[in-house]
């Protein structure tokens, strides 16, 4: 179960305890926030996509959206997303529990600057009933992300 790999991850860094496991589905950015009792743009939802035949892990605050002009820019290719079973396959989360932690190797993962506004963030962790508050800076530390991109839109106030 892929949320077990998320626990063992963190696991290694003392903090498998802050993982959260709801009664509810946390699933959708509108779920989560719901069984988290936060705004939906603290969300911090992960999106697949495919890039040269490998997966490609987005980071993104819930209320931002694809801009796919500036994922071009910056990744040289149209934005397509996994499908549920790729997801599954290359990354090693099922859709709705989608994280950067507990992922299989050569799985690259960005952060969008969407996430920068909030002092901490509500990433999954593998289960479509399960997340962890993270800041800034530990969502950085244990997501192995590669880079900060600016790919999506909808989110400026």
């Amino acid at each position: 179960m892929a949320i077990e790999a998320v626990k063992e991850y963190f696991a290694q860094f003392g903090l498998a305890d802050r993982v959260q496991e709801f009664d509810v589905s946390s699933a959708t950015v509108e779920l989560a926030a719901q069984a988290l009792g936060c705004q939906p743009c603290r969300i911090a939802k992960t999106l697949s996509f495919l890039v040269d035949g490998r997966a490609v892990l987005i980071v993104a605050a819930g209320d931002a959206k694809i801009d796919n002009p500036k994922y071009k820019a910056q990744f040289g290719t149209k934005a397509k997303m996994l499908t549920p079973d790729e997801v599954v396959e290359l990354v090693g989360h099922a859709v709705g529990g989608v994280c950067p932690f507990g992922i299989k190797e050569g799985v690259a993962v960005y952060l969008d600057r969407s996430l920068k506004r909030f002092e901490t963030v509500f990433p999954a962790c593998g289960s479509s009933n399960s997340a962890i508050e993270l800041s800034i800076e530990e969502l950085e530390r244990y997501s192995g992300y590669t880079a900060w991109v600016d790919v999506c839109k909808g989110w400026e106030s």
